[in-house]
Formats: C-alpha cells, sequence, structure tokens
C-alpha cells in the first residue's frame, strides 16, 4: 500500500511540475486552507484532491508551496482540488510528522464517501442512527488519529463491507465519552457494531456491541462475521454435529434445552443470553422432543467448544449469569462439574449414614429418590403464556401447582405421576403443571400461595380446589368425581334406581364409591336449595344425585323414609340405608352428609386419619397384627351400629398395612404389648390413655362394661400423652412474596445493559375469552422482549441467583 502510494506521489509530482509551466488567468486565490477535520469531512465521492500537510510554513518550503498554488487553476480543469492542512500540534497523524510536511503532496480519492461518514457530534450520529433505523446496521468507529494502522483498518473494511453497513468515523474524544456507558481510553481506537436493522422505534437507541480486539482488517472482519451470524440458532439434530460460524472462529456454542411446553419462555431466555454473549460466543436451542438425547432431564444447559474431540459438557445450571459466567470463565466448567459430583458423594454420604437423623420423613424420601426420573410424558406443563388457552381445550382441566424445589411439591409430583398413568386415556380430561417458582404471577392471580395445591377448572365454572390427602388413590377419586355434576339431576326413578347401584352415570359405572341421593318433594324445596348449594362444596368428594319428580313419594317410601331425605349407598348398593333430613341450612347439611358418608368401623390409615380426628371425639381402637379375626369384627361391629357409638369413634388399625401404628403403640406404653390390643385414648381431652383387659375376651357386652369403668373413673390410664399442641415446629413460608422480594428489579434497557421483558397481562375471567396477543416480528422480538429474568424457565430450574434452597431451609 505504502509503495503504491509513492508512486502516487511521484505521479503527482510531474504533474505538479507540469502544472506549474502553464500561466494563471488571474489573481484568485485556489488554494484552500483548512484543518484535518475540516478536510477529511469535506471529501466528495469521485472527486479527487492534492492536499499538502504542514505544521508551519518553514522558508525551505515556501518555493514547494508556491508551486502548488500556481497549480490549483490549472488542476481544477482535472477535477482536482488543491488544499492545503493546518497541522495542530496535538495531531500526530503519518501525514502530519515534521519529515512528511516538508516535501511531499498527497493525492486523496473520495471513493469511500458514501461508505464512511465523519462526525463530529452526538446529534450528528444520532441523525444518522435514526436514519438507519428499521432498514442497515452501522459500524461506528474512533480513531485517535487519522493515517493511523487503525484508520486504514476500517477504511478496507468499508471498501468491503460499506455495502451492507453504513460505516460511521470520529476522531473526537468527546464523543466517544458520549457512547459510552464508563470511562474510554480516548488513546486506543474502539469499534461498535450497532443493531438498528432491529431498532423501528425512534425514541429507541441502536442496541451496541463493542469490538473486544485491537482494530485490525482480520478482527474487524472477524467481528463483523459473527455480528451478521443468527442470533439464536435453532438445533432439529444431534448436536455433536452442529457447526455454526462460532465454531469455526474458535468460540464456544452455548445450547439452551428446551421442550415444546415451554418454547416461548425457552426462546426469549436463549435470546437474552445470545446478547449478552454476542461476539463471545453462540447461542442455540435445543428442543428434547426433536432430538434424543440421553442425558438427565434436569440437564438445561450445553457447551460445545470448537476443540476437536472434546465432548459437549451438560451441565444443571441456576440462572442465566452462571451461563454468562461458564462462557468468560473456562475453569468454570470443570468447577461446575466438581461441584455436582461432590454434592453427589456428599448427599449419597447422608442418605447412607445420616438417614436416622433426618428431622422430615418427606424431605428425606425426596432426597433419596432425587435420581430417580418422573414420567411426566402425561402432564402437560404450562406457561404464563399457554396457562389460559389450556384451559379452553378440554371439559375439565387439573392443574397442579408447585415450586420445582420444595420437597412436598416433588413428593405429590410423584404421586400426580402415577394419578396421569391411570386415567391415561380418559376423555375430556387434561392433566397439567405449572411451576409457580418459574411463573410467580400466574400462580398470584389463581390465589395459589402455598405449594403443592390442585385446582379443577370447568368451561363456563369457577374452579374447585382440592383439599384433600395427597395419596394416589384420593387424587385419583377427586378428579373422576369432579366429572360428575354434583348434586347429579335424576329425571326418573329407573335412573335413580340405577345412579343407587353405581351404574348411573356411566363415567362412573367401573369406579367404586359410595352414592348419595337426596330425594325432595315439591313442598321441601328450601331444603332442596341447601341440598344443591352443599353439592357445590362437597364436589369431587363425594357423588351427590337428587331427585324432585312426581313420584318421589314412592320412592321414599321404598327406604321407609318421607321427603326429604338422603339414601346413603354403600357397596354398589347392596345396602341401602334411608335418612330423614331434619336439618336444612346448608351449613348442617354438609356436616351432616360428611359424617354420614363415615365408615361405622373404619380401618384407620394415613389417608383417612385426619377425617376422624375432625370429629374430636375419644379414639376406640383395636390393635391387629394383619386382619383381625371374624369374631372380634362382629363384637366391634356390633358396639359401633350401637347407641353408645355417637359418643366415640370406634375403628381398628392394621400394623403391617400402617406400619406407622407400631410407633403410636411405642408411644402408649414402654413395651410393645400383645397383639390384638384394645386401645381407649382420649385425644383431644387429657391425652389419656387406657388398656382394655388382656385376660378378657373382646366382646361387646365386656367393653361396654369397661367403658361404664372409665367413666366412673375406677380405671387407671397406662399412659398420659403431652397437651403439647400438635403444630409445625415453623410458621408456614408465603412463598411467592418471598420470590418477588428476592427477584432484583433490572434497569430498562440503554447500551451494553439487559433490559426488562413487558408484562404479558392474562384475560380476568380463565373461563371466558382468552384475550389474543400479538407476537413481534422476528425482527424486532429481540429488541422489544430483552430479557425474560435472571433466571432459566421451562425445563430449567428456576433458582435465581439464591442460596441453594435446601440449605436455606433445612428445618422443613
Amino acid at each position: 500500500m505504502s509503495a503504491q502510494k509513492d508512486r502516487w506521489v511521484s505521479s503527482f509530482f510531474f504533474l505538479l511540475f507540469c502544472a506549474s509551466s502553464i500561466p494563471t488567468r488571474g489573481s484568485v486565490r485556489l488554494l484552500q486552507e483548512l484543518s484535518p477535520q475540516e478536510y477529511f469531512s469535506s471529501l466528495q465521492a469521485g472527486r479527487a484532491s492534492l492536499s499538502y500537510f504542514s505544521h508551519n510554513v518553514s522558508p525551505r518550503a515556501q518555493p514547494f508551496l508556491e508551486q502548488i498554488e500556481n497549480s490549483a487553476e490549472a488542476l481544477q480543469d482535472y477535477g482536482i482540488s488543491v488544499v492545503k492542512v493546518n497541522c495542530p500540534k496535538e495531531d500526530v497523524s503519518r501525514y502530519c510528522v515534521k519529515e512528511n510536511a516538508l516535501r511531499k503532496a498527497y493525492l486523496f480519492s473520495a471513493l469511500l464517501f458514501n461508505e464512511v461518514k465523519y462526525v463530529e457530534t452526538l446529534a450528528d450520529l444520532q441523525n444518522i442512527e435514526n436514519a438507519l433505523k428499521g432498514r442497515s446496521n452501522m459500524v461506528f468507529a474512533y480513531v485517535p488519529a487519522t493515517g493511523t494502522a487503525e484508520h486504514r483498518a476500517v477504511m478496507e473494511a468499508a471498501f468491503v463491507y460499506g455495502t451492507v453497513h453504513q460505516f460511521v468515523l470520529t476522531t473526537e474524544a468527546t464523543l466517544l465519552k458520549d457512547t459510552s456507558n464508563d470511562e474510554p481510553d480516548v488513546s486506543s481506537a474502539r469499534l461498535l457494531f450497532c443493531h438498528c436493522q432491529r431498532t423501528t422505534d425512534l425514541a429507541q437507541p441502536c442496541r451496541r456491541t463493542a469490538m473486544e480486539q485491537a482494530l485490525t482488517m482480520l478482527n474487524i472482519h472477524r467481528h463483523l462475521k459473527l455480528m451478521g451470524a443468527p442470533l439464536v440458532t435453532e438445533v432439529t439434530e444431534d448436536p455433536e454435529k452442529v457447526s455454526t460460524v462460532h465454531l469455526q472462529l474458535g468460540l464456544p456454542l452455548v445450547f439452551i434445552l428446551s421442550q415444546k411446553e415451554t418454547y416461548e419462555a425457552d426462546r426469549r431466555t436463549a435470546e437474552f443470553v445470545a446478547w449478552q454473549l454476542l461476539g463471545k460466543a453462540g447461542v442455540a436451542l435445543l428442543s428434547r422432543d426433536l432430538v434424543d438425547l440421553n442425558v438427565l432431564l434436569r440437564s438445561n444447559v450445553a457447551l460445545k467448544t470448537p476443540d476437536e474431540g472434546v465432548p459437549i459438557k451438560y451441565l444443571v445450571l441456576e440462572d442465566t449469569d452462571e451461563v454468562i459466567t461458564l462462557v468468560e470463565n473456562k475453569s468454570k466448567v470443570e468447577q461446575i462439574q466438581e461441584d455436582e459430583e461432590e454434592e453427589e458423594e456428599d448427599e449419597g454420604e447422608k442418605e447412607n449414614n445420616n438417614q436416622d437423623i433426618q428431622d422430615d420423613q418427606v424431605v428425606e424420601a425426596v432426597s433419596r429418590d432425587k435420581k430417580r426420573e418422573l414420567p411426566l410424558e402425561q402432564i402437560r406443563a404450562l406457561t404464563e403464556e399457554t396457562f389460559h388457552s389450556a384451559l379452553l381445550e378440554t371439559a375439565r382441566t387439573v392443574v397442579l401447582f408447585y415450586a420445582s424445589w420444595e420437597a412436598v411439591s416433588l413428593a405429590v409430583l410423584r404421586s400426580y405421576t402415577e394419578v396421569a398413568d391411570h386415567l391415561k386415556g380418559t376423555r375430556g380430561v387434561l392433566l397439567s403443571r405449572i411451576n409457580c417458582w418459574d411463573w410467580p404471577g400466574i400462580c398470584t392471580k389463581e390465589n395459589v400461595t402455598q405449594f403443592p395445591a390442585i385446582k379443577i377448572y370447568k368451561k363456563g365454572e369457577r374452579s374447585v380446589m382440592y383439599d384433600g390427602m395427597w395419596g394416589t388413590e384420593e387424587l385419583t377419586s377427586f378428579i373422576m368425581l369432579s366429572r360428575v355434576s354434583c348434586p347429579l339431576k335424576l329425571a326418573t326413578i329407573e335412573e335413580a334406581e340405577g345412579y343407587l347401584r353405581g351404574e348411573f352415570p356411566s363415567e362412573l359405572s367401573s369406579y367404586h364409591h359410595t352414592s348419595l341421593l337426596g330425594v325432595f318433594s315439591t313442598a321441601t324445596s328450601e331444603a332442596r336449595e341447601a341440598f344443591e348449594e352443599a353439592g357445590n362444596i362437597l364436589g369431587g368428594h363425594v357423588t351427590m344425585g337428587m331427585y324432585f319428580e312426581d313420584d318421589a313419594l314412592a320412592l321414599s317410601r321404598k327406604y321407609a323414609v318421607s321427603p326429604p331425605a338422603l339414601l346413603l349407598a354403600r357397596s354398589g348398593g347392596r345396602s341401602v340405608e334411608g335418612i330423614a333430613l331434619s336439618k336444612q341450612s346448608m351449613q348442617d347439611m354438609v356436616q351432616m352428609i360428611r359424617y354420614e358418608l363415615l365408615d361405622i368401623f373404619p380401618e384407620i390409615t394415613v389417608q383417612n386419619l385426619p377425617r376422624y380426628l375432625q370429629l374430636r371425639k375419644p379414639f376406640l381402637i383395636l390393635f391387629s397384627d394383619g386382619d383381625i379375626g371374624q369374631m372380634e369384627s362382629k363384637e366391634m361391629l356390633k358396639l359401633a351400629k350401637g347407641r353408645p357409638q355417637q359418643a366415640f369413634v370406634a375403628c381398628w388399625l392394621n400394623l403391617r398395612k400402617t406400619p406407622v401404628g407400631r410407633g403410636v403403640l411405642k408411644a402408649y406404653f414402654a413395651t410393645m404389648p400383645s397383639l390384638p390390643v384394645l386401645i381407649w385414648v382420649k385425644l383431644h381431652a387429657g391425652g389419656q390413655v387406657f388398656k382394655f383387659p388382656s385376660e378378657q375376651s373382646i366382646t361387646e357386652m365386656n367393653i361396654l362394661s369397661w367403658l361404664e369403668k372409665l367413666k366412673a373413673g375406677l380405671e387407671i390410664p397406662s399412659s398420659t400423652l403431652s397437651e403439647e399442641d400438635w403444630k409445625p415446629p415453623l410458621p408456614a413460608y408465603d412463598f411467592l412474596q418471598m420470590m418477588e422480594t428476592a427477584v432484583p428489579k433490572l434497569p430498562l434497557h440503554t447500551s451494553h445493559r439487559r433490559g426488562d421483558t413487558p408484562a404479558r397481562r392474562p384475560p380476568e375471567n380463565p373461563g371466558g375469552d382468552i384475550t389474543v396477543q400479538e407476537e413481534p416480528s422476528q425482527d424486532t422480538k429481540a429488541e422489544k422482549v430483552v430479557s425474560p429474568g435472571r433466571d432459566l424457565r421451562g425445563t430449567v430450574p428456576r433458582l435465581a441467583a439464591r442460596e441453594k434452597q435446601s440449605k436455606r431451609h433445612s428445618e422443613l
């Protein structure tokens, strides 16, 4: 390049000599005197100029300057202007150095005038930006002085890429400071790529990505190639075979693992990460649904390096900050993997050595089985975007609200997968889940303040909250019973009889349950209304039918009652009991129905114990090692059906089916008693425990006689339970409030800073019309939706840079 310029200089010395021999016309001064900035900004496309750079004109250079001035008019006829450039003292460009300023003139042909625009103020730069928004991108370069190697590299890049990007040049240090968030080094050249093509709003500045390497032609070429690559690449093949421009240029490629249910959220997460890593690494979205990955479900990020033979590393990261740190700090990958291995080893030691000191059995069980992958294929994962549309797809949508890190939530999720397996193929029922740790907004709107929670949404009706036990059988029963209207209105006696036999409705024909039928005449409308209100409360927990046709009296008389009455059918209609309705308020009717549905002589289990504890009555419990004998069962049933049963709960407990009963007996007695053993315990009044004499046989008469002695105070209790209230050791957490206060508020987008996601407001009524929200175009989506938050969502656990909950909530 320098040899070529020297030839230009030699040619124009000859041109200058020829031009100076031509006589001038008049005394008009055609020699312009400009500063370097004025000169370079005045260059015009297709025009050439002959310029002489000088600090001060010395006597030796005066004849040379006169010859240049004399040739100005002649050269003007050839379209060449003659300029004297006055170099200030601080200018150190190669044209103003002392040895060059004495005897050389330079030819400048402004071929790059349209490709490179020179600006001096921030207003000039903003005007160019505004003109480019929505159309083209801009390359903004700062060089301390013209004529330097960095200046030449920018001009050469503009010659190559000038038709693709608008190049803008400045030597003004103040302008560099105005466009920077930090205090820049004005002695070093700098290049910024301005993404104006993605920006259509004139009030929104163009996002800028700085080139961190030195300004050389090779580095500029590399930077512009990276800026032209797709922001996020969607991968539909084996990630080991994927090759992108980033890998070809020696940069890593980050994969964000996704699934179809959370695609939109994962896409925004990937775009957010891509903006932060632009020029440092590539970002790809890897769908589990399209690529068969043999990796753990909890893995959410993968890293592929440009090194050949190095396998892809699949990791579990907590937030997007860790992804960025992963790229910027190469040693972080090994550290994360070492931490995961150490954590697994530590937890394995705890499981082997410290299980006997676990203070929470649920936490222990979840921790013990944490490596077991749950089959979640039949449970749809919902997000804020898909929640309301999912409610309209089927007649009933079951939603589990949970937190992905919380032990009870994970335990219930396990039961929920078993429910999904039982209900596989059931029409009109959609089982879904939403992670409130990922989507606190929708959980707050649905009034979910504790985890886990299950709601059933019916089209056009209000949702029903589940308040029962979390076992698979109980959940399945609630979902199945919720499919039927409560109460179900029956039109004929044949339907009513079929209902009592468990044959109607057909949805429950293969499901064993207790049926409750209310029979009303036209004169008992008040009782019928109370029954309907009770059905709204008890829906999902019991099947309730209602018959109020003209022949209701005939149906009720068949079972020896008169309207209003309840017909209670147990064991598929083999036993139908008629009960007169004397109380007609809704609250009394709910309480009566709940009581009548209790078994007469129940087997106590962990699942049904709360229902009997709510009665707040003494317990007469027969503990047995296996099924109780026929004689004991007959005598206890006679006792339970007698009049005194209103005063206590007669029940039995099978220690083989409910092993926790052994712990109960150990709490009652110093040594384990021989079985079977009959116990009287007042849990809600004094806590006294009495043991039926082992030398007496268990008969109705012996038990009643013994109970009379207890009432008279003639028996000494075997033990007395502590009066300490059975409350949780700590108050319940308001997790949603904790999440709202813990998530940091991010600043609005400015250059080199993160932006916030615009809030999406769901429709007010889940059962009503769904508000359709228009998606932004591909060109503007990344600009409008800059950040999904600092957390990784979808298939990713959302812990948002907090301490691990197992440490923060070790008291659970």
